[in-house]
């Protein structure tokens, strides 16, 4: 593993049964999360997006362990965190924090803001008891939270404040690693905008790192270093964001990149259409999972798992499309 990265996640699975035998026994699974891999650097952002249904969130609350891990290695500063106990997990979990998707659901009624942020803070002892008001206080300041809402109730926020709250709740307990599952996709875009320059400045001002799990292609662009795309429980294409959004590789990838909008009312879209609906990950079609939808499908699409490989520095996918004549013909 490299001193740099922060995070590598090694042929990650995670598997739902949904078929028991009389005696109890898995028959039949759900792969959600089927073999995904990527690694993320310190200080850096990597988006991750898809369809929803695509397996991203899962992705998310399984490096967590938020869902035990089926299959795969997560590294998290050089430790497996599929393998540790839960009670040093538990040490850890200062370190590894989640911002959630929905603002309203993910915070209690019943308690006043600065006792939500501070909760954990107070658990995991991150300061002196005599300067925890003072701490939380700080901490809502540099999430554009005012002083004087220390004692006020959730439901009198709106929706970019309250997810302010969530953020300002994670970088509390100064870690080292956010997941941040969707954060503005509940939000205005005028809002949306705001949060995301919070995250950054955040991110310059401590050096946080983020995992970025959106299906907004034009928010990933924004944030993100390195891209990740999903489908079906796969990963198909991972790159820098250069070369992600200036050269596509992946069919379902630049089916992604036509669907985004673009400001200029000049511009015409060659918009790709994909033709049918997303399979079931209970049973999804052999050889490639995106076939079924791909106006490239070839024979070998339907016998043989395309190779996740690098097509060129950095920048991998999952595609016959480009493989070499001698794999083509095995």
């Amino acid at each position: 593993m490299s001193d740099e990265n922060i995070l590598v996640v090694e042929d990650l699975k995670k598997y739902y049964p949904i078929n028991k035998s009389l005696f109890g026994k898995p028959q039949s699974f759900v792969k959600a999360v089927d073999g995904v891999s990527f690694s993320i650097k310190k200080g850096t952002t990597m988006g991750l997006v898809g369809e929803s249904g695509c397996g991203k969130t899962t992705v998310g609350r399984t490096i967590l362990r938020l869902h035990e891990v089926t299959g795969g290695t997560v590294l998290f500063e050089g430790k497996d965190l599929s393998k540790i106990s839960s009670g040093k997990l538990r040490k850890m979990r200062p370190q590894l924090q989640m911002i959630f998707q929905d603002p309203y659901s993910s915070l209690s009624p019943r308690m006043p803001i600065g006792e939500i942020i501070g909760e954990a803070v107070k658990v995991h002892k991150i300061v002196p008891r005599s300067e925890y008001r003072e701490y939380i206080l700080q901490v809502m300041q540099d999430c554009g939270l005012q002083p004087q809402w220390y004692s006020r109730y959730p439901h009198e926020f709106s929706g970019g404040q309250r997810q302010r709250i969530c953020i300002a709740r994670s970088v509390a307990l100064k870690p080292k690693l956010i997941i941040c599952d969707e954060p503005v996709s509940a939000l205005d875009v005028s809002i949306q905008a705001q949060i995301i320059n919070l995250m950054k400045d955040l991110q310059t001002q401590f050096g946080y790192t983020y995992l970025f799990i959106s299906h907004d292609l034009s928010v990933v662009e924004h944030i993100s270093d390195e891209v990740g795309v999903m489908y079906l429980g796969n990963m198909v294409e991972y790159g820098s964001k250069t070369s992600i959004f200036k050269n596509p590789l992946h069919p379902y990838t630049k089916a992604l990149m036509s669907a985004v909008p673009m400001p200029d009312p000049d511009y015409k879209m060659n918009r790709i259409i994909l033709k049918g609906d997303i399979p079931s990950p209970a049973n999804p079609p052999s050889g490639c999972k995106f076939r079924t939808r791909c106006e490239h499908c070839m024979e070998i699409c339907a016998n043989k798992v395309p190779e996740f490989r690098e097509i060129e520095p950095g920048h991998r996918v999952a595609c016959h499309l480009y493989n070499d004549k001698e794999s083509t013909t095995k």
